[in-house]
């Protein structure tokens, strides 16, 4: 099975993306558990692209009609809790920075007391 230009393309930008994630394990900006989540993203999307006849079994296991719905499905899945992980960190980046401002601005007001 010869594939398309379009299955070496996406192939060749997923590889690109596992090695983006194996140096963010290397330096160590990633976890472990991130590690072995990406990988699985990136792998499971490589498997996708070169045999799309997958989705498809997929698909018909999940009870919908076509592999590409599944691969939507899933894509929209994912954002979503992408979503929700940055809304979280963020939500506790701008706790701790209030609580940072909190305590400068404390020590500022001990400061000019003495």
């Amino acid at each position: 099975m010869a594939l398309l230009p379009v299955q070496i393309i996406f192939s060749l930008f997923l590889i690109f993306a596992v090695t983006r994630v194996l140096l963010r394990l290397k330096d160590g900006s990633l976890t472990l558990a991130g590690f072995v989540f990406w990988l699985a993203v990136f792998i499971l999307a490589i498997i996708g692209v070169i045999r799309p006849d997958l989705t498809t079994i997929v698909a018909f296991w999940l009870g919908i009609n076509r592999g590409s719905d599944v691969v939507v499905y899933a894509s929209i899945l994912l954002l979503f809790y992408l979503i929700f992980r940055t809304n979280i960190l963020l939500e506790n980046l701008r706790h701790d920075l209030t609580q940072l401002v909190r305590t400068l601005a404390l020590k500022d007001v001990d400061r000019t007391k003495k």
